[in-house]
């Protein structure tokens, strides 16, 4: 199973139409409904009830869709950890009194600029 196909399977769960989503995914209907009905024979489950003008998902097609996007989450957020990473950078300014309470900032703020280095703290 493929990210790409989930994307797919998202898209139509979401349209509850083929071309509908085929065209929000910028792909010819007959290329999607390929894909899903590869997805369905790989799965060996029915995921879509396919009807006149709509379609709806299948008891197994509704654990599919929830499993699905935390997949595509999951992927989401692992991408932005890795590409973003070395982005966290810039210019943070505090201001605050003279109270007991400013240790505790300062602790924080030492914290996160020993992880992310390219943060500068101003007063």
């Amino acid at each position: 199973m493929e990210i790409r196909v989930l994307k797919y399977f998202i898209a139509i769960a979401r349209e509850q139409n083929i071309l509908a989503a085929a065209e929000s995914l910028h792909l010819s209907q007959p290329t999607l409904s390929r894909q899903i009905k590869d997805m369905e024979e790989e799965l060996g489950k029915q995921l879509f009830i396919r009807g006149s003008r709509k379609i709806t998902l299948t008891e197994e097609g509704m654990i599919l869709r929830k499993r699905a996007e935390e997949i595509l989450d999951l992927v989401q957020k692992t991408e932005n950890e890795i590409t973003l990473s070395n982005l966290i950078c810039g210019d943070i300014f505090i201001g605050t009194g003279e109270t007991n309470g400013v240790r505790f900032i300062a602790k924080a703020a030492k914290m996160l600029n020993e992880q992310y280095p390219d943060i500068h703290f101003r007063g």
